[in-house]
């Protein structure tokens, strides 16, 4: 199945959602988006691959999406993405309180599961003698929980919403109403353990995360470590606008 695209499931997933986002109306509702983009996965696979992909979810073209509709004054949220939304004193202020942002979240319903279940595994690894080095660069407990992992791919647009052109169901799609007061926005991927108003305090917290805690196995846990050859543990994504 991954071989039938030119590039990973989840990149060609994300280059087709934002096709098909940048050629839809601007009246288009949340229902329609769902309906509409699930469509156009949807053609994407040969007959085929439909029964396999039934019955196999992990092997669909998967991508999660956070979605500001201006026209609508709504944000959508479909996957584990999100966001911090502050209203501002004025469509031109500079400033934001932090005391005054929300945070958006719509995470995977046994993802801290899964992170808790990796990081009792790497302590007791540790205890055996693995250093914390050795651990990051061979995330031995990463494997341990990969089977949990890919069951939990099997209830995705069941318990949990994703785009992979199968039906998604409405009740996991995250919808926030926006008011007509400015607000400024963030979106972010979940590659972002602490997401803050600027790109850079995202970023520093990050990287102390990196250099405290590498494993990701204490108060912040995730089902992956910090890869040596690289500056996250995860794909991140990060923009800030006002509306």
């Amino acid at each position: 199945m991954a071989h039938a695209f030119r590039c990973s499931n989840g990149r060609y997933a994300m280059l087709l959602t934002a096709r098909y986002i940048r050629q839809m109306a601007k009246t288009t509702t949340c229902d329609q988006f769902l309906r509409g983009v699930t469509a156009y996965f949807r053609k994407q696979y040969d007959n085929n691959m439909l029964p396999r992909l039934s019955e196999h979810p992990e092997d669909r073209l998967t991508c999660s999406a956070i979605i500001f509709s201006r026209l609508n004054r709504e944000i959508w949220m479909v996957g584990d993405c999100q966001g911090l939304i502050t209203p501002l004193s004025s469509p031109t202020a500079t400033d934001t309180n932090p005391q005054q942002s929300q945070l958006l979240e719509n995470p995977k319903p046994s993802e801290a599961i899964l992170a808790s279940e990796r990081a009792v595994e790497v302590r007791r690894l540790l205890t055996e003698g693995h250093t914390v080095e050795e651990l990051c660069r061979n995330d031995l407990a990463r494997p341990t929980i990969l089977p949990h992992m890919i069951e939990t791919m099997r209830q995705q647009n069941i318990t949990y919403s994703v785009i992979d052109g199968f039906p998604i169901d409405r009740k996991h799609v995250r919808i926030i109403p926006l008011d007509f007061r400015p607000w400024e926005i963030v979106f972010a991927s979940d590659g972002y353990p602490f997401l803050y108003s600027t790109l850079a305090a995202s970023e520093e917290a990050l990287a102390r995360q990196r250099r405290e805690d590498p494993l990701n196995i204490g108060d912040f846990q995730a089902t992956k470590a910090f890869h040596p050859d690289f500056n996250s543990f995860d794909d991140r994504t990060y923009i800030r606008f006002k509306v």
